[in-house]
């Protein structure tokens, strides 16, 4: 199969940039001709001041990279074009190039942009739906929740009003790819069609393999992984270890890191961790008891931080909310608790740092459902399977 994948990489790599890098490595390894266009935000720093007052417009429609992407598909000659990110340098004006060199197209939803302009789903500290649903999404701009700039969000809300009016998810995209089935049902539930949504997790690759499951030797600290933010739920997890006496270990940054270190410098409890490596990551999670996951939104599409744990035989602690409710399955994968609750989070953690071997034997099981859901060998089968579907629906709808 030939596959045109492109990408507009956002100016700090995250999760985004990963699964773009992962998927396309996994599909030239199982000897797929991939094509890809790979932008970045970082181009318009390079631009003259004429273009940069330009950007506005460019969020809602880049002509350039829809003659460029024409320009490409009529090159190559794809089976199949599959975008990830387009905000801003790719725009969903590259839909427009496919459909005129009748290319099908699979977009992939890897946050809630289309329902809430900031793509968060959170404001002042706790989740917000005020936007979904909402056409024009009116307070999103009164809040100014991109950016805390009522300009920029109604820039962001002009592209989802231009292109609902387009109806250009509907019309545009043959398939839309979500990784979990809350998502799938948030996206149905502000308009999309539900016959065009597909369903594929994100996987790990390569397997990072189980530790050995030792129930004497269960791991010796609590961890978490991530952002340093509100969102993810950095204060209650903090708030939760006020009451608790037992090791964590934290890796991650982001605006809270100076907060997170001050309060690390006067608890002997709590570590945190410089930048690893990957081999270095995994070993990290490997020696911990359970991953603690403590969001408190909807905003993430996904939890890789929670399958990474999984492929280590590694239980996680989390938030009963949105996809950590459907990730992590309680008493089987991990413990679930209340999102924000600091009291019941520190609850479920001294239960399982007094419980072992019951530890571990969730983290069998996590493992066991990492290797049957969230494998690479599973996400090519899947993967593969939506552009076949896909070529072969848009075949039968042409004339």
């Amino acid at each position: 199969m030939r596959i045109l994948v492109a990408h507009s990489r956002y100016r700090y790599p995250g999760g985004e940039e990963t699964v773009f890098e992962q998927e396309t490595a996994l599909l030239r390894e199982a000897g797929h001709e991939v094509i890809v266009h790979d932008r970045s935000n970082w181009e318009t720093t390079e631009f003259p001041l004429l273009k940069k007052v330009t950007l506005p417009k460019r969020v809602i429609w880049a002509e350039d990279a829809r003659r460029q992407m024409r320009a490409l598909l009529r090159e190559t000659q794809p089976d199949i074009a599959h975008f990830h990110n387009l905000h801003y340098m790719l725009s969903p004006s590259v839909f427009w190039a496919c459909r005129e060199a009748h290319v099908p197209v699979v977009h992939s939803l890897h946050n809630p942009r289309l329902m809430c302009p900031s793509s968060t789903l959170f404001r002042d500290g706790r989740l917000c739906e005020d936007c979904v649903g909402k056409n024009p999404p009116w307070p999103s701009v009164l809040h100014g929740c991109y950016r805390d700039s009522r300009l920029q969000t109604a820039v962001m809300a002009g592209m989802l009003v231009f292109h609902r009016w387009r109806q250009t998810w509907s019309t545009m995209v043959d398939t839309l790819i979500v990784f979990t089935e809350f998502f799938r049902r948030k996206f149905i539930e502000i308009g999309l069609p539900a016959d065009k949504i597909a369903l594929k997790p994100h996987f790990v690759s390569p397997d990072p393999g189980p530790r050995v499951f030792d129930p004497a030797s269960p791991g010796n600290y609590a961890l978490y992984l991530g952002r340093l933010d509100v969102e993810k739920g950095t204060y209650p997890l903090l708030r939760a270890w006020e009451a608790l006496a037992m090791p964590l270990k934290i890796r991650g940054g982001g605006p809270l890191l100076a907060e997170v270190e001050q309060i690390a410098s006067r608890s002997p409890q709590i570590e945190i961790v410089g930048r690893l490596e990957r081999d270095a990551l995994f070993d990290l999670i490997k020696g911990a008891r359970f991953l603690i996951w403590p969001s408190v939104g909807y905003y993430e599409t996904f939890g890789m931080v929670a399958i990474e744990a999984f492929a280590c035989g590694v239980p996680v602690i989390g938030s009963r909310i949105g996809v950590g409710e459907e990730i992590v399955t309680d008493q089987q994968t991990g413990l679930h608790f209340e999102a924000g609750n600091a009291d019941d989070l520190a609850a479920k953690v001294r239960w399982a740092w007094d419980h072992p071997a019951a530890m571990v034997e969730l983290g069998q099981n996590a493992r066991r459902t990492f290797e049957e859901k969230y494998s690479a060998a599973r996400n090519l089968a899947l993967l593969t399977a939506i552009y076949q579907q896909t070529i072969d629906r848009y075949a039968s709808s042409r004339p």
